[in-house]
């Protein structure tokens, strides 16, 4: 009878969990496709994706850039929504990381993913969901839809991959010059690489 206890005091302690109150926020503006903005002025970026980026300043957006934030609003603008946190509660510029979810409990980010308007990022040590953000991701890269409908093998013979940080870059590029070998894994394309969960360097931008 003793050994049955610590099982029933984990199951007890579940369900107390499982009956905790959510807290629902809800949307002022949508930013673009994974950033919002709740009325209480906290900005919200979405934990485990990255959406393509929108030119603010006269220039040209990302492929789908307006699709996703078009998506993302449909989703969530004016809605309540709650949050989920991971690791880290904010980025260095404030922001609260979350998971984002509907109140039919649909996860936002993974939403985003699944229709090809935004790719995996994995940034340690909020890798809750990358599992399952990635599942998803390479259903929507077999599709072909969305970011994944223009996906191409590349204009390099290889990328090197830094997985500490599931970063990739060029080959020439420096701050993939300084992976240390132990953390260096090399792809044959853009889709290895995106496959494998990996995000692309923002500077030399593969």
């Amino acid at each position: 009878m003793k050994a049955k206890k610590p099982i029933l005091f984990v199951t007890i302690s579940f369900v107390c969990l499982s009956l905790a109150p959510i807290s629902f926020y809800k949307v002022k503006f949508v930013n673009d496709g994974d950033t919002i903005v709740l009325d209480s002025g906290d900005r919200v970026r979405y934990l485990g994706i990255d959406s393509p980026e929108i030119d603010r300043e006269g220039g040209k957006s990302e492929f789908l850039a307006e699709a996703a934030r078009d998506f993302n609003f449909r989703l969530v603008n004016g809605a309540w929504v709650s949050l989920e946190y991971d690791q880290e509660r904010r980025d260095r510029y404030g922001r609260i990381l979350a998971y984002v979810f509907l109140e039919n409990g649909d996860m936002v980010n993974a939403l985003l993913i699944r229709k090809g308007l935004a790719h995996v990022l994995s940034k340690a040590p909020n890798v809750k969901y990358r599992a399952l953000l990635l599942e998803y991701q390479r259903q929507a890269m077999k599709k072909r839809i969305g970011i994944w409908s223009r996906l191409s093998r590349g204009n390099e013979r290889f990328y090197l991959g830094n997985c500490k940080s599931c970063i990739f870059h060029r080959p020439g590029c420096p701050f993939g010059r300084k992976t240390d070998r132990r953390n260096l894994v090399r792809f044959k394309s853009l889709y290895d690489a995106f496959w494998a969960g990996y995000s692309p360097c923002k500077r030399c931008m593969p």
